[in-house]
């Protein structure tokens, strides 16, 4: 009779490597943690529970409150606003981004006064709250509605942005700027091809997190009359014949909110993902030089001397 070994797997133990950061959990730690987790789960059902019972409570559930989206005057209401609010935002996220690389590099220029102009313009738009500009530009220089909306936007992501790009720029090590200009390059040249390039992964997040507070403060269009998404919701929710829907309409246009800013939120982690990937090279084997191989000098290999 004959017996068979079967191999095991080695169990990892972790290395002192590993656990340099944090102490491995023991039994009593690991189960409180379980408690923890299922006492947060409770308590989260049960907060849903509460909202889902208010709702039902005051009837938001009810047909006449969901009849406005059958319609289809209703359905192009929200979509021309939802197209509205997408068109605001390209405008003013593209303006935006042009204009903080603008004060970004005033805000790197040698030139003192050009500096500090541009410290100023930018200090000075952060500091003013957004609905305050768009109301200045909307009633000040009586312009359209559209046009207020964006240059609000702009003049305030902007400037931050110019912060952003600043910082991200700055956070490139001496050394390559150094070596730039070792090698002959100008400013414009060590800028574009050697600075911006190993920023822009360190201010991609940054940028995605200001375009998507972009996105969000369209919705203060509605204040001066610009027909976007929240102000064709806030028609539906005000008409008095399916009696006055105002949480259906929220539950429909908040999870579209949403869902934009987490597809803006995607597209970066998708740049970021994609800057990631070099291209991989595979390794050549070189054969060994055979005894009296000619170097391209012409002479035969000579052996290390001392």
């Amino acid at each position: 009779m004959t017996t068979t070994a079967t191999a095991t797997a080695p169990v990892p133990v972790p290395g002192p490597e590993a656990t340099a950061l944090y102490d491995i959990p023991g039994p009593r730690t690991r189960r409180r943690h379980l408690i923890y987790g299922i006492l947060s789960t409770v308590l989260i059902v049960a907060l849903v529970g509460w909202i889902l019972y208010l709702l039902f409570d005051t009837d938001q559930f009810t047909a006449t409150k969901w009849t406005p989206f059958e319609y289809k005057g209703i359905q192009e209401l929200l979509l021309r606003g939802l197209g509205n609010t997408l068109k605001a935002f390209a405008i003013a996220a593209v303006l935006s981004l042009a204009l903080g690389a603008l004060l970004a590099t005033g805000r790197l220029s040698e030139h003192r006064v050009v500096r500090w102009v541009a410290t100023l313009v930018v200090e000075f738009f952060r500091a003013m709250p957004v609905l305050v500009m768009i109301f200045f530009v909307f009633v000040a220089l009586k312009v359209q509605p559209l046009p207020a909306l964006v240059a609000g936007l702009t003049l305030y992501n902007g400037s931050v942005l110019a912060e952003v790009f600043r910082s991200g720029v700055n956070s490139v090590e001496r050394g390559q700027r150094e070596a730039a200009y070792a090698l002959g390059m100008r400013k414009t040249q060590v800028m574009s091809y050697v600075l911006v390039p190993q920023a822009a992964r360190a201010m991609l997040p940054a940028i995605i997190s200001q375009l998507v507070v972009a996105l969000k403060d369209t919705s203060l269009g509605y204040l001066i009359t610009y027909e976007e998404f929240l102000h064709a919701g806030k028609l539906i929710a005000s008409n008095l014949d399916y009696d006055l829907p105002f949480i259906p309409v929220v539950m429909v246009i908040s999870p579209i909110y949403i869902g934009m800013c987490m597809l803006l939120s995607w597209f970066a982690y998708w740049v970021s993902k994609r800057q990631r990937r070099s291209p991989k090279t595979e390794a050549v084997d070189v054969a060994p030089a055979e005894p009296g191989t000619l170097l391209p000098g012409g002479g035969p290999p000579r052996a290390p001397g001392p």
